[in-house]
């Protein structure tokens, strides 16, 4: 149907043509000044009261253990004395890390990346969808993705999302050069893109990749077997790209490099199948990389959880439109060559937002509503260049046309209602009437310009219909940026029940520190130590239920004696707050859940006869080489009496005579038989 062409682009030649290719007509007038102010909207979202932001003390301790050694730097190490590796590889931490090498360690060094990488990727779905949906479509994209609630959540924190959706847009927009030009070397740079994303993110990355190649070797202008053959090619590229950094550390013997924390046999490989592979996917039910059940994070697995009370306000406010979007503009191309960019554009899309609600849906292991940000920018693209072409169809194609558009608008704007009936709240309650008020006059106009024929009035009541469908998530996007964040589990809008709660506006709870990555520090970046974080419990396994408080690490800096590390602790999250304190490598022993065999028997003796360690936290429980651990330090160990270092928390230690079971043991070299 000529009513869907962009009036402004032309189709892309056949190749070996480019060189001939017409100029397209310029961009209205407005366009550039639009897409500045969706740029500095994003920005400001995204930067504001920046020095403010705690991130996630997990990554924040591992960049700042890669600022003291290069070494920690490149295994993506807990600790500047490379004892343990956090659960991810470590991309995003070097994009961090240098940031913080360049400018010093503090909040914002940190945070800006992150927050930069979110602005580029609204520049980047913007580029994207202009060029084959025009200016009108990608300003509305650009938009719906920057006010998109938990990626301006995410955008705000240390975790490393946003630089895994600029490189998964990266990929995209080599993709789609690919196609539109039957070339081989942008489909080389999309699997290059892709493979830096799993170096991000591992297997998470890999979601888009079905839909990548099929995009590929249905619409590329170039013949089928030049297709598979550059498939194959850049297959090859994705490989690489992907494995040389988990090649180069599997080849290091595990002696001369940190062990890899998450893995259960020290090796990047089971870290990619299992823990940040088929365990995120099948949970407890998984035989490799069992995580337990995900559902205290962002609510049962099911294919309602992204309408559920805490993922609805973070992700879904323009699902509803996209699907219909989607259905509709694949109808609307149905026969177009198959070459066709636009269905190549809505399939790219199409398939984004569907791969990653599905995965996202159906996982049973642990899952962070902040992962669903990855599924923005295939939402966003398909609610400005599907909207558009509704539109376009709605005011020039037959009657049966005439219905879908008002439908669509109608029902995703009683979606927002609902989401906004969940939650309590002056804003959301002006948002709530913005959308009803915006949202009967969308469809009023939109019905009443057809009917006679009105075009402006059509022009004016599309408008209304973007802010009906709008309002709500800028009320969840501003309240992300006017509130406190959790830089554990970063959410937008207020609490609305389990644990998946965001700092808006109460309500929700947030998880314990035992229960997920990096509890927040509770003062400012670091001058001479990284960050103050009070009191905080070792966890479990070797650690038992002793606490790590301020007054202990002041006597362990001054006791410290040439160690390495100043203390070894049961898991991350403890020794992440410590090493952010006391700016000392600390050793995590458990890893992240404390179920770890990163410290054995062997390991410690030598560590202590070597005089790089002197001090460990150990309990009660534990099982295996931990309740190894324990009774070998108990035995051997200097029991630490709390009034040695002035503590007045009971259960830091005990204060008479006789130690307990659970605490802090000074081991030296003679120690050692």
């Amino acid at each position: 149907m000529t009513i869907l062409a962009p009036p402004h682009r032309k189709q892309s030649p056949p190749p070996g043509r480019e060189g001939v290719r017409r100029a397209a007509p310029p961009d209205p007038r407005w366009a550039r000044p639009a897409l500045w102010a969706v740029l500095v909207l994003a920005a400001a979202l995204y930067t504001w009261n920046l020095t403010s932001l705690s991130g996630n003390s997990f990554y924040d301790a591992a960049v700042y253990s890669g600022t003291k050694s290069w070494k920690a730097f490149f295994f993506g190490a807990l600790d500047a004395g490379s004892f343990i590796t956090v659960d991810k590889p470590p991309f995003a931490l070097w994009v961090m890390g240098l940031s913080a090498r360049l400018f010093g360690y503090g909040t914002w060094q940190l945070v800006l990346p992150m927050a930069a990488a979110g602005v580029g990727s609204v520049a980047l779905l913007h580029r994207m969808v202009k060029r084959d949906f025009g200016p009108v479509a990608a300003t509305v994209a650009a938009l719906a993705l920057a006010l998109t609630p938990i990626t301006v959540a995410i955008n705000r924190d240390t975790n490393p999302d946003p630089i895994l959706v600029l490189l998964m847009l990266l990929g995209a927009a080599a993709l789609l050069k690919a196609v539109r030009t039957g070339r081989l070397l942008p489909l080389v740079w999309s699997a290059v893109a892709i493979g830096f994303a799993f170096n991000t993110k591992m297997m998470q990355a890999y979601v888009v990749l079905p839909v990548f190649f099929g995009v590929y070797l249905w619409a590329a202008q170039t013949s089928l077997g030049r297709r598979i053959r550059n498939l194959a090619v850049g297959t090859l590229a994705l490989v690489v790209s992907s494995a040389w950094w988990m090649v180069v550390v599997d080849l290091i013997p595990a002696a001369e490099r940190p062990y890899i924390g998450g893995s259960t046999d020290n090796t990047v490989w089971d870290l990619v199948i299992g823990y940040n592979g088929f365990g995120r996917i099948f949970g407890a039910s998984s035989s490799v990389g069992a995580q337990g059940n995900g559902a205290s994070f962002g609510g049962s697995a099911g294919l309602y959880r992204m309408f559920n009370d805490i993922m609805g306000g973070q992700i879904s406010w323009l699902i509803p439109f996209a699907a219909v979007a989607l259905v509709a503009g694949l109808v609307l191309r149905g026969r177009a060559p198959r070459t066709d960019a636009q269905r190549a554009g809505l399939l790219l899309w199409g398939g984004w937002f569907v791969l990653h609600y599905l995965t996202f849906s159906l996982a049973e292991g642990t899952f962070h509503p902040y992962y669903v940000t990855a599924m923005a920018p295939g939402i966003a693209a398909l609610a400005g260049a599907g909207g558009v072409m509704l539109y376009r169809a709605f005011r020039e194609g037959s009657v049966r046309w005439s219905w879908v558009l008002p439908a669509a608008v109608a029902g995703s704007a009683v979606w927002a209602v609902v989401l906004l009936e969940r939650v309590s709240g002056t804003l959301y309650s002006v948002a709530e009437a913005v959308i009803a008020v915006a949202g009967a006059l969308a469809v009023t106009g939109l019905l009443v310009g057809r009917f006679l024929k009105r075009r402006r009035l059509m022009g004016v009541a599309a408008l209304a219909a973007v802010v009906a469908l709008l309002a709500g998530p800028t009320a969840y996007a501003v309240s992300a940026v006017g509130s406190s964040p959790n830089g554990t589990n970063p959410t937008a809008g207020p609490g609305t029940g389990g644990m998946g709660g965001g700092p808006g506006g109460g309500g929700g709870q947030r998880p314990s520190a035992s229960g997920m990555k990096g509890a927040p520090a509770t003062s400012s970046a670091p001058t001479a130590s990284p960050r103050s974080a009070g009191t905080r419990p070792t966890g479990g396994g070797m650690g038992g239920d002793t606490q790590v408080s301020s007054e202990m690490i002041t006597y362990l800096k001054k006791h410290q004696d040439g160690a390495t590390w100043l203390l070894a602790v049961a898991t991350d999250q403890t020794a992440a707050s410590v090493i952010l304190e006391s700016g000392e490598p600390v050793i995590s022993m458990g890893g992240w859940s404390g179920s770890d065999d990163a410290m054995t028997l062997a390991k410690l003796k030598t560590l202590v006869k070597e005089g790089k360690l002197h001090y460990i936290v150990v309990g009660d429980s534990g099982q295996g080489s931990n309740a190894e651990i324990t009774a070998w330090v108990k035995k051997h160990g200097t029991a630490v009496k709390s009034s040695a270092y002035g503590s007045t928390s009971a259960s830091a230690s005990t204060s008479t005579s006789t130690p307990t079971s659970s605490g802090l043991y000074r081991l030296d070299p003679s120690d050692v038989s």
